[in-house]
């Protein structure tokens, strides 16, 4: 008998921090070795980014910093902060190492997210905002919310 699967809705996970101290650039969307332990976990949305960093080693990227913390149903010691491989194309590579060696970027993990059965994280290079630029972009947020709420306001009026 074939069952019908129930189209669930899966986490995506977001890193809001890094749009506010970061100016994001160039984005890249990156695969992640994970063990199995580590996809339940992701699915139960217990997972944290928002001190992950990409480092480029030896030709390759990694993930440093993403909190990963186990379900109850692990029994065998687990290091939840370990170090996970990005899978990238080689010019994907090459434009991330470009970008943080020649540049000075910071490549910075923004998103999990689901692509059909795969977990996906999406990461983008980054320059760091002063403390100028972060009260800028407050403003900004704050006259967008303002503009949208007298809108909204006088279009109830006619």
């Amino acid at each position: 008998m074939v069952q019908s699967r129930k189209l669930t809705k899966k986490p995506v996970i977001e890193n809001r921090q890094a749009k506010f101290n970061y100016e994001l650039g160039e984005n890249f969307e990156a695969g992640i070795s994970l063990l199995g332990w580590e996809v339940k976990s992701i699915r139960a949305s217990s997972v944290d980014i928002k001190d992950g960093y990409i480092i480029m080693k030896k030709g390759e990227a990694w993930l440093i910093g993403m909190s990963i913390s186990p379900l109850k149903e692990v029994t065998h010691e687990v290091d939840p902060i370990r170090t996970r491989k990005l899978l990238l194309t080689k010019p994907e590579l090459s434009k991330i190492f470009k970008g943080t060696q020649e540049k000075g970027l910071t490549c910075l993990p923004i998103k999990i997210f689901w692509k059909d059965n795969l977990i996906k994280l999406k990461i983008s290079l980054g320059k760091g905002k002063s403390k100028f630029d972060k009260r800028e972009s407050i403003k900004q947020k704050e006259w967008k919310k303002e503009k949208a709420k007298n809108l909204k306001l006088n279009s109830n009026f006619s």
